[in-house]
This record gives C-alpha cells, structure tokens and sequence, in this order.
C-alpha cells in the first residue's frame, strides 16, 4: 500500500529528575551534597531510509513515545540519558510541525536525519547548586519535560522526470516501455492510484528516475480526484513529461486537455507550472494522430514535442535521448547558479518570559520559560519552594503583577495550579 501523507503525534523523553542526598559514611561527619543530576531525556530522530518508498509504516503509529532519561542518585551518581527513538522514513520527506505550520525539516539531499522533538533535560541534583554561601542545598531539579508535537508527515518522490496527463493517455505504457518498470495497464481510468518509479538506463551507463504519477482531471488543483496526490509528488520533478492523448482515442481533445492541465499546475503552484516541460505526443499510430499535432504545434510552435507510438520502438529511444539531454541541460543551469553562502543572518527579536491575564478574579501566568521552571520544580522542599519564588521575582512577574493592579493575598494561577500572591 502506498501512503503519502500522515499526522502523528510525537512527545520526547522526560528529563530525570535530580536527586537530593548527602554523604554518608562512618566516623565522617558533614559529608556534604552528593545527589546526582538526571540523564536527558530521548529524542525522536527522522532519519531517511533509502530502501523505503512509502510511510507505511507510520500509519498505525499514532502516538510516538520516547523514553525518559534516568533519576540521579546518591554518591554523584548521574542519571543514564534516555535511549533517542529513530524512526526511519524515505528520502524525500517533509515534516511539519502543526501547532504553527512550521516545516522542520525536509529530508533529502545531505540532510540524512533530523531530530524533530528534543528530550528534556535531566534535573540537576543538589550536589550542582553547593556555593560558598549555602554549601549545604537541600533541593534538587525535577526533569525538564520533552517536547510534544503534532507533526504532519507527508512524502514528495524524488524523480527526475514526472509523466502527467488525463487518465488513460498511456503515462503507464511509457513508464513500462522505457524503463524496467512494470506498473498495472488497463483501459479503464485511474489504473494509476500512486506514484510508480521506474529507472532508465542510457548507453553510457548513465540513468535518471521517471515516475508515472496519477491521472489529472479538471479540479485537481483543489483536491478533486486524485488532486494533490498526483500534484504534491510533482514538484520535486526536474521536467515536466505532458502526456496527450494526439489520436483522441476517447475522443477527447489534445488542446483542450493540455490548456486544462496547464491552469490546473498553475493553480496549485507557480513555481510548478514553471518547471521545464516536454510534450509527448503518444498514440500517434491512430488515424487523427498527425491532424491533431499540426493543429496542436500552430497553437503551441515554442514547445518541445517529442511523437512516439507503442507500434514504433525507435519512438521510445528518441524520447530517451530528449529528455536526458533536457536533464543534461537543467543540471549544468544548476550547477552554473549555484553560490556557496558564507555565513547567516540571524534576527533575535525579544520576547517577554511570561503574560499575565485576569480570569474571575484570579491572575494566570502563561509562558515557555515559567511553565518550565514551574515543572522543574520539586515543590515538597521548602528550599525549592524559595528558589522558585526568587526565580519569579527575578523575570520581573511580582512587578508586573502590581503594575496590573493586584494585590497581595490575590490568587495567581500557573499551569491550572493555584497560589496565593504573598510579598
């Protein structure tokens, strides 16, 4: 089965919490802090797996859990990091994280894997926050929380060259008589329900990839039919290969049929209508077949067209050399283009750790950096109790919550918990 699109849901490793010990041994008094610090919690890693061709194996996989990273312990011990899960997934993979639509990654080229959730970090233990001042902390860090996404994973093939057409035009029969490929031919349409790939080889030794991708039909820009399947699979094609029906077998009209397709690409994406395009002129042994090409080069004169027929082999051999010299082309414009980019830019825009709202009479703190501190925080010791009340005052939030109008004695409410606003 071919699966091109999924949405998953992905939550990294847990951090281990820290740990809070002191030393113990015989005839040593006042052995000092000693509690480890927590391992880091697991990623989850993409990573590209060239002998896979479609997300399959990601259908079933609603949820993808990593494991945390261990607890510290007494006597220094840290906590293990959490084992990172790696899920394999083809070349050509795009992921998205859902929340804000933000691609994370695309996998090809020389991007091999990617971590697309970061485990937490592990909690540190007490022994990591002995000063001069206390030397003796009887608090530790529980462990920072793994990211959690909702990510949609969706697969572009890589090919070099995309068959596109109505249904039933002969994309299939072209694929199967210029490469080993051997995809399902009948005479009925969309025999074609996904992509097939086929590699063809040249008398140099040389080779590029094809791949017959599902039948347009009129509104397939906006879904219908097999829409953004076929369309979505087209953009990592370097050509274009229009196939048309020239005897009108259907009696369906080559011009027609070409113009319709053309605002379909263009309607889905410009820089798809844009890609270089070959036009294969297929069935030309059908009586109507030379009529319709004359008809169709006066409206068309600038287009590359290459006849071929399933009755004449040599047809297939000059489609071959056209589109490898169009490649041949395409990758030394390429080559040509491309400049090495020396360093990156970087634009930091300041954002404030924290928001404060009114609910009902009760103050909700809402922020990344708060919400983290609140959850790393063990709040059955007094002393990280103190250390998160200082933490606060230090963003600036019992400022902030005067300047708004509270007052003490105020309910303040952080991750759905309540506290009291105390001086």
């Amino acid at each position: 089965m071919f699966v091109d699109e999924i949405t998953i849901k992905v939550c990294a490793g847990k951090g281990g919490d820290g740990c809070t010990s002191f030393h113990r041994e015989k005839y040593l008094a006042m052995g000092g802090p000693d509690g480890g610090n927590g391992g880091r919690g697991a990623n989850i890693i993409f990573e590209i797996d060239k002998g896979l061709k479609t997300l399959i194996d990601l259908r079933y996989q609603k949820i993808i859990k990593a494991p945390k990273g261990e607890n510290g312990r007494g006597s220094n011990q840290f906590g293990a990091n959490g084992e990172d899960v790696v899920i394999k997934v083809p070349e050509g993979t795009i992921v998205t994280d859902l929340a804000n639509n933000e691609v994370i990654a695309d996998l090809v080229g020389d991007i091999k894997k990617v971590i697309v959730a970061h485990g937490g970090r592990g909690g540190r233990g007490n022994a990591a926050f002995k000063t001069h001042q206390d030397n003796a902390p009887h608090f530790s860090e529980l462990g920072e929380p793994g990211e959690e996404k909702t990510l949609k994973v969706e697969l572009k093939l890589l090919a070099d060259v995309g068959l596109i057409g109505y249904p039933s035009v002969g994309k299939s029969t072209i694929l199967s008589c210029i490469s080993a490929s051997h995809p399902k031919i009948a005479s009925y349409h969309f025999t074609t329900l996904s992509p097939n790939l086929g590699v063809v080889k040249l008398k140099d030794q040389s080779s590029f990839i094809i791949a017959d991708l599902p039948g347009l039909i009129e509104g397939a820009s906006t879904g219908v039919g097999l829409g953004h399947k076929f369309l979505r699979h087209a953009m990592r094609t370097k050509i274009l290969a229009h196939v048309l029906d020239m005897g009108a077998e259907e009696e369906r009209d080559p011009l027609q049929d070409y113009e319709t397709i053309r605002h379909e690409l263009s309607s889905y994406s410009a820089s798809l209508a844009q890609k270089k395009e070959i036009i294969i002129a297929n069935k030309m042994d059908l009586p109507n077949a030379q009529t319709n090409l004359a008809k169709f080069k006066k409206a068309y004169p600038n287009l590359e067209i290459i006849p071929v027929s399933f009755y004449e082999p040599d047809s297939y051999t000059n489609l071959i050399n056209g589109l490898a010299k169009k490649l041949k082309e395409i990758n030394n414009a390429e080559e040509n283009t491309q400049t090495s980019i020396s360093h990156v830019d970087y634009q930091f825009k300041e954002e404030k750790p924290f928001t404060i709202t009114k609910d009902n009479n009760v103050w909700v703190l809402k922020g990344e950096a708060l919400e983290k501190l609140f959850k790393m925080t063990r709040f059955t010791e007094d002393e990280s109790v103190v250390r998160f009340s200082r933490k606060l005052k230090g963003m600036g939030v019992e400022d902030e919550l005067l300047r708004l109008g509270a007052k003490y004695g105020d309910e303040v409410e952080i991750c759905n918990y309540i506290f009291e606003f105390k001086e």
